[in-house]
């Protein structure tokens, strides 16, 4: 008999993945539970939605205390990596990712804060004139031409963010022969052209069929729009639309009160 194991709903126990005794991590054995179990949410072999095995189970591997289980568990829900649920188990939670919303932040870092490994795709790549609805986004008169980019951001194997942007190629000339293979658009830019002031726009919307089936949630799912211009001396630079998943994303801004105010 081996080692390997499956619980009564199918799912691959920790003594199937980790062999007993090959436990490396230094510290105690309560922190050495806490730092396997999160090394495994964090790397996404435990992707969002997992059931992770039950505390009798990582009793029985780790030959420990329930005690022990349950104070490493305590600690994995409380940084939000993990949701315990009465009776069904712990689950494999995806972070909350906090953007600032008077800061344009880069979505690498977005996603680097979370632990998980970042790729993006530029799905579309198009030059062509500016139309009306164009020139309203950007801010300008010119009738073209502009760049219209979509790109995915990815979190570990699950989509993070749907970028849709406009660029105006009168500004940055370059930007007509990039083809952002190994740098997103986003980034590209802050590279490129130092930007002066940028205007945000945020708004809640329901998922479309063609949203959901990029950002792989259910149709009519809340979804977490920041619309941005940028402008560098004035000049319109870009136009981008950033959706996320709303139960995934949340806007903090930090502020000080006017002089005076009470």
């Amino acid at each position: 008999m081996t080692d390997a194991s499956l619980d009564q709903s199918g799912v691959r126990l920790l003594s199937d993945i980790t062999a007993k005794g090959d436990i490396t991590a230094k510290g105690s054995l309560h922190q050495r539970i806490l730092v396997e179990l999160e090394e495994r949410i964090l790397s996404g072999e435990w992707p969002p939605g997992y059931r992770i095995p039950f505390e009798h189970e990582l009793t029985a591997h780790y030959h420990c205390s329930r005690m022990t289980v349950n104070k490493a568990l305590t600690q994995l829900a409380n940084a939000g990596l993990i949701e315990r649920r009465r009776k069904a188990g712990s689950f494999v939670t995806r972070p909350r990712v906090q953007s600032a919303v008077l800061e344009i932040n880069d979505i690498q870092s977005e996603v680097a804060a979370l632990g998980l490994p970042y790729r993006f795709e530029v799905n579309a790549r198009q030059q062509r004139r500016l139309t009306r609805e164009d020139r309203q986004s950007l801010g300008v008169e010119a009738k073209g031409p502009v760049l219209d980019v979509t790109c995915h951001h990815f979190a570990g194997a699950r989509p993070f963010c749907l970028e849709e942007r406009l660029i105006n190629s009168d500004a940055i000339p370059d930007v007509l022969h990039e083809k952002f293979k190994r740098v997103p658009p986003g980034a590209w830019l802050v590279s490129q052209v130092p930007w002066s002031s940028a205007e945000h726009r945020i708004r809640a919307i329901e998922a479309d069929p063609g949203m959901a089936a990029v950002l792989k949630i259910p149709e009519g799912a809340a979804c977490l729009v920041i619309e941005r211009r940028t402008f560098s001396a004035g000049k319109p630079i870009t136009f981008v639309r950033l959706t996320y998943p709303g139960n995934e994303h949340e806007l903090v801004a930090h502020f000080e009160p006017p002089r005076g105010a009470a």
